[in-house]
Order: C-alpha cells, then sequence, then structure tokens
C-alpha cells in the first residue's frame, strides 16, 4: 500500500511540474544580462510565492545572448542593461519577432569614500585614473597625503562589469583599460561598504542602497567644466548622474498571459520595492 502512494505520489509530482514547465502555460524562461540577474530572480521568487503553480527560470549570459535568445525563440522575456541593436530588431523581424522594450528599472552607482576624507567630488576621468592606478595618492586629487585604496567588486559581478566598462573604459569599446593590480576585489557591495566606513584612505562604489552615513558618496562629473552631480535616486532618473543607465526587459511583441503578469508584478509597488533593495534604482515611487 505505501509503495503504491508513493508512487502516486512521484507520478502526481511530475505531472504538476510537467504542467508548470511545460511552454506555453505556467512556465517562463528568463535570459540576458548578468547584471539583472540577481533583481530578475528577486521578483521570480516573489513571483513564485504568489503563484506557486508557476515556475520562472532565470539565467544570465549577458545582454546579447538574452536578446539572441528572444530572437531564437527560446525565452519568453530577455533582460538587457542596453538597448536593442538596430541589426538584431532586422533579424528579429526575418524570424517573425518583434522585440518589445519595457523599462523596468535604473542602475545607479555610488562612488564612496570615508566621511573623513576631505575629497568630495571627482570627474569620470578621475576615477578612471585612480582605479586603473595611474592615480596613487589622495593629495593629487585635492586630498591629504595619502595612497589610495582602492576596493572593487569581484571579477564576476555585473557591477564591476559595468564600472569597468562605463568609468574605466569611458564607453569605448576599444579600451583595454583594467582594474589597477592592487584594487582589493571584494565578495558583496556590504564588504566594501564595510571597508570605507573603517579606512579613511579607501575608494569603492556599489549600488546606492548601500549609502549610509558611514560612508561618504561622491559626487560625479563628466570632466572639469560640467556640473557636479550627487548620487541620489532623483538625479539617476532625471538623467543627471553620470554613472547611471536604464534596464530593460524585452519581450515579443507587447506582453501577454502569463509574460505580461510577470512585467505587471515586476513594475508593480511590490516589484519595484525589490528593485531598490537589489541595489537598483526604482523607475516608479
Amino acid at each position: 500500500m505505501f509503495k503504491k502512494l508513493s508512487f502516486v505520489v512521484v507520478v502526481f509530482m511530475f505531472l504538476f511540474n510537467a504542467a508548470c514547465t511545460a511552454p506555453g502555460k505556467n512556465s517562463l524562461q528568463i535570459k540576458g544580462s548578468d547584471t539583472m540577474v540577481n533583481l530578475v530572480q528577486a521578483w521570480a521568487e516573489k513571483f513564485m510565492e504568489k503563484n506557486p503553480q508557476c515556475f520562472v527560470a532565470v539565467t544570465g549570459g549577458g545582454s546579447g545572448t538574452g536578446l539572441s535568445s528572444l530572437i531564437s525563440g527560446t525565452c519568453d522575456i530577455a533582460m538587457s542593461s542596453r538597448t536593442i541593436k538596430e541589426k538584431e530588431v532586422a533579424l528579429a523581424k526575418q524570424k517573425g519577432i518583434n522585440p518589445y522594450e519595457i523599462k523596468v528599472a535604473l542602475d545607479g552607482l555610488a562612488v564612496v569614500v570615508s566621511p573623513k576624507n576631505p575629497v568630495s567630488k571627482l570627474t569620470v576621468d578621475e576615477l578612471a585614473r585612480i582605479f586603473t592606478g595611474k592615480i596613487m595618492n589622495w593629495k593629487e586629487v585635492g586630498g591629504t597625503n595619502a595612497k589610495i585604496v582602492i576596493l572593487s567588486r569581484e571579477v564576476n559581478s555585473g557591477t564591476h562589469v559595468y564600472f569597468k566598462e562605463h568609468v574605466l573604459r569611458k564607453g569605448d569599446p576599444n579600451s583595454k583599460e583594467e582594474f589597477s593590480p592592487s584594487a582589493l576585489m571584494l565578495p558583496s557591495s556590504q564588504a566594501i561598504a564595510d571597508e570605507i566606513a573603517q579606512n579613511p584612505a579607501a575608494i569603492g562604489y556599489y549600488g546606492m542602497g548601500y549609502i549610509s552615513p558611514k560612508q561618504k558618496p561622491v559626487s560625479v562629473a563628466m570632466d572639469k567644466k560640467s556640473e557636479y552631480v550627487a548620487p541620489t535616486v532623483q538625479n539617476v532618473i532625471n538623467g543627471k548622474y553620470p554613472i547611471s543607465r536604464p534596464l530593460f526587459l524585452y519581450t515579443n511583441s507587447a506582453p501577454q498571459g502569463l509574460v505580461k503578469k510577470f512585467v505587471d508584478f515586476a513594475l508593480s509597488q511590490e516589484g519595484q520595492n525589490l528593485v531598490l533593495k537589489t541595489d537598483f534604482v526604482p523607475i516608479k515611487k
């Protein structure tokens, strides 16, 4: 009797899982931007809590990978930290896919130092030279005579990649600039925050949600002639803060069915609260 019952339970679980994961029924495949994986995974986990009959799989690989998967029909939603390229749109249309763009969050990175550090503003070029090791002493940028301690997220972090591409390399795809070999690669934003709090010579970066009175955010300008802008939610929303960008989900045509239900959740108040909790900036307050 027990064996029969166990068999029935196993069959039921198999059929339940099959129903949840069958394409076009109660499952979603979401692929793309490594930067967005943690955010979208947080949405997926909460979404599945609220909809236990559904299954949402989230995998990274990069924005290009996600968009390619959408174009080839192997995912329902693509995560992308950049806008889709014209050639990708053209390829999609050839395959009968109509990419539909949804802005779901903003990515703003704060550069932080100790409150004891007199430096309160830096240009993007100065940041690039600091983090690549070309500027090694705080006195070179108006601070005290102390060696700069560089803190960075570890190499597999999307935040690390974004900072390298948009600050160190200034958005130039041909640039080969890398973080200084002396940079300390830390495993989390909280680790950077903790080190900044107790090291007056340190400088680091992380999502703005980690800023506390124990760290001082630096105002950033594109160059010496530009306005120095503080990393605030409003300055990211209005586009003034230089180290920020929109984050997107792409679907095939306007969302419908389960895809729409997931996108609606991401854009809901609850979904946007998770944006803030995962160190991004919500597009809706």
